[in-house]
Order: C-alpha cells, then structure tokens, then sequence
C-alpha cells in the first residue's frame, strides 16, 4: 500500500498551482492517478455552468500533460467510479478538496465513509476558501450572520503563502481507460450559442493569473469607484477563474495585500470582496438552508410569485422589460456569461420587488447563465437582494433603476453595448444578443423597445405596501 497510486480527485480545483491535495499527493512520492468525474451534481449543472466547466476540464488536461501525466475522465456515480478505479489500478488512497456546500458535502461524506470501509485511505484538504468556514467564529462561539463583523474578525488573520506548482507528478506504470470529453457533450444545451459565449470567457490557471496581475497592475488603484460603473473595465473579474478553482483565493488575497502595502488603498476593497464570497460559504456551511430555501424563515409567509410563466417574469429572462439597465444587464448575462455586479442588484431587485417574483425564479436562471456560477454565492446574492437573507436591508434596497443608471451609466455607454432597439446603428456586441437567443424568442433588433412591464416608481410603491401589509 505504501507504493501504491493515490487517486487525485479534482473537482472545483482544476489547477496546478497552490493546491495543497496535490502537492500532498505528489510529496508522497507514490503514483498520481488524476481523474475527474461527471457526477450527478455536474449533471445538474446549467447550460453555461456546464459548457464552461467543460473548457476547464480541458485546459487542466492540457496542463498535466505537459508535466508528464494526464486527467482520466469517467462518468457515473463518484463512489461507483472511484471503486472502479481502485479495482482498475491498485489505488489505496484518494484525496481531494473539500467543499462546502450542502449537495457536495453530503456525497463527499458519503463517499469517505464508503471508501474507509473498504479499507481505502481517504483526505481532504483546504482549497477553496481562505478560512475554512468552522475555523472563524464570534466572540460568543457561533458563526458570523453579519458580513462587517466577519470582515473585521478575518482582515488580519494569517493566510500561508501560496504552494508552489509541483515539480514533479509520478505517473503510473499504465493508465486506466478514460472517456473522451467530447463524447460528454457538455456545451450541448448551449445550442448555437456556444461559440459566441466562448469568446468572452478567460480560461485556465494561465489565463487566471494573467487576469490577476493585470487588475492589480492597472485597475485596482481605482477599484472603489470603478467597480460601480458598469461600462468601465475596473473589476477583476476573476469570479469566473475563482468558480472552477483556476486561480485560488490565496493568491488573490496575497496579490491584494501586497498592492495595499504599495500604497494602492483601494485593494482594501477587493480583499473585502474576497471575505464577502468567504460569507456565502460560511453561511451555506452553518445554514445549508439557504442554497434552496427563505434564509429567514419568517419570509416563507411572503406571498412571491411563482409562476415562470407570468409575461413579467419571460419579459426579464429576455431582456425585455422596458426598463434599459435591466434589461442591458440581462443581455450581457445572456451573451458573456457574466453581469457586472451593480447590474445583479438591478436585476435581483427589479425581479424581487418590482414584480414581487421569487427569488429562486431568479437564482435559477442565474445558474443557467452564469459561467461564474456558484451555488454558494448565487443564493447568497438573491437572498440578499430578495430581503429573505442576510444582511438584507429591506426598503434600502428596492433600486429605482431608472435612477441607478442615471448614477452608473450616465452616458449610456453600458446600454449601448447591450440594447439594439433604441439606437439606429446598435453595437456588435449589442447584435451579438440575437445570435445568441433561441429563434424561438422572436425577438429582432428592429422591434420597438418595449414600455415598462413595471414602471420603476410603481413597482417600488408595489414593493413597500406589500412589506408593510406583512410586517416586515
């Protein structure tokens, strides 16, 4: 057992470098048999989740063919595949990652227990977050429900520098069978829209850290400011790279501290970002409720639409609301996969509020559009702008985003990258939306922009009267 392979099970961690479960494996000395397994839970996953979890999958294949080894692929259950492949190559130890979030811990801790009844050694190690979500507590002993007092308890702690890229990976003397990732067609559901999406998205550990030193080098002087203004490239942009584990936290929380000792005070900022998605874990740890229901449990009282069917509800998936800043928003989700931040609280609130829609209608469609997606932060954000989460401040954050984009977008230079029909000669990018769409939308750039399902003042009048009618 002491020279047989270990089984490197990647999962949201699809890099080389400061991955503490290989560089584990590889100072063992033993045998590295990297596999990664299209379960159930990749199953799920939406359409862009999907496609471009599939882009980096073979970007890490990539990557460790060229330090001599290679990613075995199969599908099927995680604990029928691992057996398998115990079977296939003698493998007496798996380790991975953890992960936090209800779905994943409760197939890893099944898997564990199987596998060590089986004899099999199994570890786990950090890697997705700064603070494991049980190793940060309040003064009294429990878990943080408020973001602040989070951030200013974590700001100083220690976070170990960054592990290096191995060295060296052992291969085994022979390679089990793997499936082909083309043969798991995992861009399918995005239809025609694959390629378009494709060339917005920035793939791989490579891709990453070249991301990251770009914003530190040139945008994150600027960040406070900047990351509100949805037609200025002033954010980093790593939510994508962070997602699928191209790029760990760790790096990104060194790169930050480092520019705050050159005197660029706005990475401050972007260190607090970090913690806010450390939040969406530590909450989704301690209250695993809230990836699938109300956070505060008085609002499952409130009376949200859920019917996806209601023409509000078809009008704000399409981009059609009549109101620019969502539905600009809506279109750059559709077409890159991602949405600037100020224009997710537009739209979460436009949906919650505006049209009192539920927001799992919402997160739901997120998870479908998103290549940033995450379960952990995509219900943290909804519930958040919903009202039913943490943090929430209730009547605050009903956005007139009529008036947010007056703010934001001053120019219209964001809306005119997005929206085709109030303009004579609409941007490519705006164009780029009609060859994404399914056909069956029928929706052209030459059609009127439509009149507001929901005029701002109005939905915001609907909004308070109905909190006020329920007590909140």
């Amino acid at each position: 057992m002491e020279k047989s392979p270990i089984i490197m099970w990647f999962r949201r961690d699809l890099r080389l470098g400061d991955h503490q479960a290989l560089t584990a494996v590889c100072e063992s000395g033993r045998p590295v048999i990297p596999v990664f397994i299209h379960d159930d839970i990749v199953a799920g996953h939406g359409a862009a989740p999907k496609f471009r979890l599939g882009l980096s999958v073979a970007d890490l294949a990539r990557s460790l063919d060229a330090k001599g080894s290679r990613l075995i692929l199969r599908k099927g259950s995680a604990l029928d595949v691992l057996r398998k492949l115990i079977a296939d190559t003698g493998a007496g130890a798996v380790y991975w990652s953890r992960l936090y979030d209800p779905d994943n811990r409760a197939r890893d801790t099944d898997v564990k227990a199987a596998l060590k009844s089986d004899g099999i050694v199994v570890q786990s190690f950090a890697g997705h977050v700064l603070f494991e979500p049980w190793t940060v507590e309040t003064k009294t002993g429990g878990f943080y429900k408020v973001f602040t007092p989070m951030w200013k308890s974590v700001r100083d702690n220690h976070v170990p520098a960054a592990l290096p890229t191995p060295g060296q990976i052992t291969a085994p003397d022979s390679w089990p069978a793997s499936d082909s990732l083309d043969d798991w067609r995992m861009g399918a559901a995005m239809r025609r829209g694959a390629d378009i999406l494709a060339s917005h998205c920035t793939v791989g550990e490579a891709a990453a850290a070249s991301r990251l030193g770009a914003f530190i080098a040139h945008r994150v002087q600027s960040y406070q400011k900047n990351r509100d203004l949805p037609a200025v490239d002033g954010t980093s942009r790593l939510s994508e790279n962070l997602t699928y584990g191209e790029i760990s936290p760790r790096v990104c929380w060194h790169a930050g501290w480092r520019a705050l000792h050159d005197d660029k005070a706005d990475a401050e900022v972007f260190l607090k970002e970090l913690v806010w998605r450390e939040f969406a874990y530590h909450l989704a740890f301690h209250t695993p409720r809230i990836v699938h229901d109300n956070w505060k449990e008085d609002w499952d009282a409130f009376p949200w639409n859920t019917d996806e069917r209601l023409a509000g509800v078809t009008s704000w998936k399409q981009g059609r609301t009549g109101i620019q800043f969502v539905d600009a928003a809506m279109r750059e989700m559709y077409v890159t996969g991602t949405m600037h931040n100020r224009g997710r609280m537009i739209v979460a609130s436009y949906l919650t509020k505006h049209l009192l829609t539920h927001w799992k209608i919402g997160m739901n469609w997120f998870a479908d559009c998103l290549i940033d997606w995450d379960p952990c932060s995509n219900a943290m954000g909804w519930q958040w702008s919903a009202g039913s989460g943490p943090d929430a401040t209730l009547y605050f954050r009903v956005f007139n985003p009529v008036t947010q984009l007056d703010k934001f977008d001053k120019d219209r230079a964001y809306v005119q990258r997005w929206l085709a029909e109030p303009f004579s000669k609409p941007s490519a990018t705006a164009l780029s939306y009609y060859d994404m769409i399914p056909r069956s939308w029928g929706m052209s750039p030459n059609d009127p922009y439509p009149d507001p399902v929901v005029a701002a003042d109005v939905g915001r009048k609907r909004a308070l009267d109905a909190y006020e009618t329920r007590g909140f």
